[in-house]
């Protein structure tokens, strides 16, 4: 199943919170160093990480927003796994 972007960003923002190079960000959030590129722009653009040297780290702005997803996934688990859904009804 193909990830949300919110599901990436998220994963970015975890691997950097103790600072990491493209490379560790590439093989841990199992993207591409092409596809990787415009996520830590925008990352950046937005303050949400850092980068120096090489190496890119959560910024504080980034550890809020991380936490604030993580508690929306947090949520929507619980609703969705305390909810049984059978196949009808699912919406067509």
């Amino acid at each position: 199943m193909k990830r949300s972007k919110p599901e990436i960003v998220s994963e970015i923002l975890e691997i950097c919170r103790d600072g990491a190079n493209k490379t560790r960000i590439v093989y841990q959030a199992n993207l591409n160093f092409r596809t990787v590129n415009p996520y830590l722009a925008v990352l950046i653009k937005n303050h949400l990480i850092e980068a120096s040297l090489g190496e890119y780290m959560t910024t504080e702005k980034g550890a809020n927003l991380l936490g604030d997803l993580n508690q929306v996934n947090d949520k929507l688990s619980s609703n969705f796994s305390s909810a049984s859904l059978s196949v009808h009804d699912q919406p067509k």
